[in-house]
């Protein structure tokens, strides 16, 4: 069996609405066995992360955080992805780590909004102006490719040279003012204290949020939890891990039956706008299972084109 090695190169190939359409058929799979590793040098981190679907086959991704690394003139997060293959567990293919974070994290957030975001949406906002803001911009560009964009950054020079790079894109300095003009808010940042207020929110917007990826770390306030309706792409990935839910639950501002749907309950139709004036919030968890549903998505486009 060969092994595909799969770079940087594959992503002119790939495809932003059939990546999504990729991801929700993994959904109606078998749920994903998951489990994930971490191992510590000081300030360093080697986290791996696995998920087996049966029928899809299983992922390793392992990732390497090293602060020094940018004094170094290096990239802080490194790291691999191994792809194999569920009948005879040989491994199929090793994957660009960054192209496969890349399409993950974005893909996921564009599938919900599939779902949830109004179909006539026209501004979006992106708050956070790093990597995966510019990979947001290019997602979202791809499924409402009419609409207008605004971009907030904590400090204004990302922003301005986001908006420079894209075009129908104008950088805001002001937030509260940026989330009244938007009809979709995605937040892709490193904030560990909510940067959206609930007060702001208008009906029929839809909520993002990305960035908080520990339990310390939340984008929004109870707030913007209690005037929405919440779905996230993973129960197991986001309840008791990530500080955006897990705050709010533990203080019983929100309990779990607060959470309408995650993405396995597709086959329900639950994954679903209810109405042109609800708030809809999507907390985008991540979980290996969403890399494995995204490497084997590249390595089958690469194969057949």
């Amino acid at each position: 069996m060969s092994i595909a090695m799969i770079g940087p190169e594959a992503e002119e190939k790939l495809d932003w609405i059939a990546l999504t359409k990729a991801i929700e058929a993994g959904h109606v799979r078998p749920r994903a066995e998951i489990g994930d590793t971490f191992l510590y040098r000081g300030n360093d981190t080697m986290l791996s992360r696995a998920a087996w679907i049966d029928g899809l086959g299983s992922l390793v991704k392992t990732a390497t955080i090293f602060p020094g690394n940018p004094a170094r003139g290096k990239p802080m997060v490194n790291g691999g992805v191994a792809l194999y293959d569920d009948e005879t567990g040989q491994l199929s293919a090793i994957v660009d780590f960054h192209l496969v974070t890349k399409w993950k994290t974005a893909g996921d957030s564009l599938l919900a909004a599939r779902k949830l975001a109004r179909p006539d949406s026209e501004t979006i906002l992106i708050v956070g102006a790093g990597t995966v803001g510019r990979s947001l911009r290019e997602a979202y560009g791809a499924l409402f490719p009419k609409a207008s964009f605004i971009v907030w950054n904590r400090s204004p020079e990302p922003a301005a040279q986001l908006a420079d790079h894209y075009g129908h894109t104008t950088p805001m300095t002001d937030l509260a003012a940026a989330v009244a003009e938007a009809d979709i808010i995605t937040c892709a940042t490193m904030a560990d204290r909510p940067l959206i207020a609930g007060d702001w929110l208008k009906p029929g917007q839809h909520l993002d949020l990305i960035g908080a990826y520990r339990p310390d770390m939340r984008e929004a306030d109870d707030r913007a939890l209690t005037r929405s309706r919440i779905f996230l792409d993973s129960r197991d990935t986001v309840l008791g891990h990530i500080g955006e839910l897990k705050i709010p639950l533990e203080a019983g501002v929100i309990a779990e039956s607060d959470v309408v749907a995650d993405y396995y309950d597709f086959p329900g139709g639950a994954f679903a706008r209810r109405s042109a004036e609800d708030i809809t919030l999507f907390k985008n968890g991540g979980g290996a299972h969403l890399d494995l549903m995204v490497a084997r998505y590249i390595l089958d486009v690469v194969q057949t084109t």
